[in-house]
């Protein structure tokens, strides 16, 4: 499968993201502040396949919205790509946000009166309005990528949770970004299309390079992440890589 001539393969930068001493309080100043997230300190670059895991209650969610430019830390700084993020004024964090990262969550949060083709730019068309040729050509080359070849004149209606899910992968990749951030992709699918779902995303990060970071509860897929990350009280406890 070829990609489109003007489509350049994401690039693989060295360090895509760098977390130094992140802390995140909620209700500051006020007694019922609480810490949630105690001096994080973490290295994501363009090869990493990572699962962040961790029980209930860990802070996984606050880190990852942290990490995805959805909250800003009480200290500490974020760099995204090299740039320190901290400071930026609302609209650079969205930009930001919007061309860097892609964002898959356990459920599809797809629109069910867009096709799947048109839900894939949707990214590009909140960004630009009506999109290009060769946003659709992206659009349509990463819905063969995903297996879906042909079925882009569907409604999400008319395809299987598992089809959905990769859809919402390709959506998540329209940008092109250089982090892809997957919250429960596999939570509500089962044991074969989970793996299916798996693969697809190890696909993206060795052909794309894109960095790769799952938050999951299912061992199975940590245990066959590259890299793996336990949260613990706030805190990483253990940042381990597989042999």
């Amino acid at each position: 499968m070829s990609k489109p001539e003007h489509v350049q393969t994401i690039v693989n930068h060295q360090d895509v993201l760098r977390l130094d001493a992140i802390k995140k309080s909620y209700n500051v100043g006020l007694p019922t502040e609480t810490e949630v997230l105690h001096g994080i300190d973490l290295l994501i670059t363009g090869v990493d396949f990572a699962a962040l895991i961790g029980p209930s209650g860990s802070g996984k969610s606050t880190l990852l919205n942290v990490i995805g430019l959805l909250d800003q830390p009480t200290s500490g700084e974020l760099y995204l790509l090299g740039q320190a993020t901290r400071d930026l004024a609302d609209q650079q964090r969205t930009l930001l946000r919007r061309e860097s990262i892609g964002f898959v969550f356990q459920f599809h949060h797809l629109i069910e009166a867009f096709s799947a083709v048109d839900n894939i730019m949707m990214p590009v068309m909140i960004k630009s309005g009506r999109p290009q040729a060769d946003a659709r050509q992206w659009a349509e080359h990463l819905l063969e990528a995903v297996g879906l070849a042909g079925m882009g004149n569907k409604v999400p209606s008319e395809l299987s949770g598992g089809q959905q899910q990769r859809v919402a992968i390709a959506r998540a990749l329209m940008t092109r970004p250089a982090l892809l951030l997957a919250d429960e992709p596999t939570g509500n699918l089962d044991t074969h299309t989970a793996e299916s779902i798996f693969k697809l995303l190890r696909k993206f990060n060795s052909e794309f390079g894109c960095a790769v970071l799952i938050v999951t509860h299912d061992p199975r897929l940590s245990q066959t992440c590259d890299r793996s990350i336990t949260l613990v009280d706030g805190k990483i406890v253990s940042d381990q890589t597989s042999s």
